[in-house]
């Protein structure tokens, strides 16, 4: 169990009504941090959130020469790859235990000095994520991998080369990889069924500005043609859609009413149809779009999750939260992780009817069916919700068990709240602001 520090009391029933603000996207920001180390000139990235994963990468760059300092406004760092060198294999390990970003940095290393070192990754349990693609993606453009007690060493002694490659699965982080290995690789790479992400999106706006070639077709495949050098970007990161709607999910489960400034309606469109159909209301204006329950009966609906432009994976246990108080069955499908409904036990515990499936309820193709993996739900509703003693098992699971004590009647201890400083800049201030009754152990109500 978790210590004091990580424990948060949560005392619900009140709606969360305010103002906060999402600033740039933690599925962006940290891979342009690494992509700063393909430049010859530093770079400029704006709109930074205070979150652990961007401390993680700092951590890193530093670690390997490049400077990190503050840029002239609040949220901007300055990079300065100029004197990239190689960092002690122990000081890796200890700044990487906590997350999966240190993969991406493969590419680029090979390209800087010739060679890297991976630890062993950490990162959300929500299903398999394996990196032994990473690894043959890597192989594909001439790497050389050795296993070894303390990870995996990559060395290059050509010049890495543009490769023909298909996805099995239109996997983010894989083509995150790709695009961060083949920008500086001999020749053309091609990628098909590549994620489309508005991130990976942002990644490719980031790279073009360095002087990368980078082409998007229609159906999922993007033409990387190698060059011989790239210099540093400016670049304002996209906000985070996925925190963005996770505090509209919140405002729906508390009957609350929340401006989240900095959410922009074009990467969140199917978020909001799905949020209008359960009952939600949205108002959208030029700086931000405002969240809020209208009163009356939620709906229940039928939702699959899907890669973009698809139901994000990550919006999908936020929403539940706020399903468990809708009226009739509601049916998810989630298709991405295999184990990301696990979070679901608790809710159950605090009151709600969640039953879980290891058959696809729902018509996409998913990748988990005939597979024993528990990754349909039903929820019925509306219940009342209590207070509980909860764990936190993942970013997006930890969040909404936050949501879930938020609406609860009566006192929730949360434990691992830590946890979701991975993901969320600030959310203890953000909480407070919006007039949430939590405080830690030992201490008053904040």
């Amino acid at each position: 169990m978790t210590g004091t520090d990580d424990v948060l009391l949560v005392h619900g029933g009140t709606p969360l009504e305010g103002e906060i603000r999402v600033r740039g996207a933690k599925n962006l920001v940290p891979k342009a941090m690494v992509a700063a180390l393909l430049g010859s000139e530093p770079s400029r990235l704006r709109n930074v959130p205070d979150i652990r994963d961007v401390r993680v990468v700092r951590g890193l760059l530093q670690l390997h020469g490049v400077t990190v300092r503050p840029g002239e406004e609040p949220g901007e760092l300055v990079l300065d790859p100029t004197h990239v060198e190689s960092a002690n294999v122990a000081d890796i390990d200890a700044h990487a235990g906590s997350s999966r970003i240190p993969i991406l940095f493969c590419g680029p290393l090979l390209h800087r000095l010739g060679h890297a070192f991976i630890p062993g990754l950490g990162g959300c349990d929500i299903g398999g994520r394996p990196i032994d693609f990473h690894f043959d993606v890597l192989r594909q453009f001439g790497a050389t991998i050795e296993k070894r007690a303390d990870g995996q060493y990559l060395e290059a002694p050509q010049r890495l080369r543009g490769t023909k490659i298909r996805l099995p699965y239109p996997s983010v982080g894989s083509t995150e990889q790709v695009l961060l290995t083949a920008v500086l690789a001999e020749g053309v790479t091609e990628l098909s069924n590549a994620a489309v992400e508005p991130e990976i999106e942002d990644l490719i706006c980031v790279l073009q500005k360095m002087g990368a070639i980078i082409s998007m077709d229609t159906d999922r495949t993007i033409r990387i043609t190698g060059v011989d050098k790239l210099g540093g970007y400016t670049h304002r990161a996209l906000p985070d859609r996925l925190e963005a709607a996770s505090w509209a999910s919140a405002a729906l489960a508390t009957e609350g009413n929340i401006y989240v400034r900095g959410a922009q309606q074009r990467s969140m469109m199917t978020f909001l149809n799905t949020y209008r159909k359960v009952g939600g209301a949205f108002q959208i204006d030029d700086e931000g779009i405002r969240f809020w329950h209208p009163g009356g009966a939620l709906n229940a609906i039928a939702l699959e999750t899907d890669v973009h432009p698809g139901f994000q994976t990550d919006w999908q246990q936020p929403l539940v939260v706020a399903l468990t108080q809708a009226a009739g069955l509601s049916i998810v499908h989630e298709t991405v992780y295999e184990s990301r409904l696990g979070f679901t036990s608790a809710l159950n515990q605090m009151g709600a009817h969640i039953q879980l499936y290891r058959e696809c309820l729902g018509g996409s193709d998913c990748r988990f069916g005939q597979r024993n993996f528990l990754h349909s739900a039903v929820v019925s509703g509306p219940t009342k919700l209590q207070g509980a003693d909860l764990v936190i098992p993942d970013l997006r699971g930890g969040f909404s068990y936050l949501i879930a004590a938020l609406a609860a009647q009566g006192t929730s201890r949360v434990h691992g709240i830590d946890l979701i400083n991975r993901g969320y800049e600030n959310f203890m201030e953000k909480l407070v602001e919006l007039g949430a009754k939590v405080e830690l152990p030992g201490s008053a109500i904040v």
